[in-house]
């Protein structure tokens, strides 16, 4: 797959614990994007954040939360992510979603090694 100079970075801020389909939201997420041939997609977890609520997520050992805020990054054609929102959409019931323009410098898988 090649990526053009230019394409749109889509952030999804989300909770640890939501869910979708009676699975993780973030896998259904990352899932659903590797269905529909977008580039990629990469999960972060925070270790402390809040969101609309100001409900305060942490992973300190004195309020350990089972519920630490999460992150996916997906980087795409616009045509990509915007065939991928009404499914986002669906999807995400509470948090952010955030899109950008950025400027693709490199996007290249090591062929010799075996696909998954």
């Amino acid at each position: 797959m090649k990526l053009t100079e230019s394409a749109q970075l889509l952030r999804i801020f989300i909770g640890e614990s939501d869910r979708w389909q009676h699975q993780p939201l973030y896998e259904a997420i990352v899932l659903k994007a590797r269905e529909l041939g977008l580039a990629g997609a990469t999960v972060l977890r925070g270790p402390m954040g809040f969101g609309a609520t100001s409900h305060l997520h942490t992973a300190k050992i004195l309020r350990l939360s089972m519920d630490l805020p999460i992150v996916i990054e997906i980087v795409d054609s616009a045509e990509k992510i915007a065939a991928f929102l009404p499914q986002l959409d669906a999807m995400v019931q509470e948090g952010l979603v955030t899109l950008e323009d950025v400027r693709v410098i490199k996007y290249r898988a090591n062929e010799s090694k075996p696909r998954e």
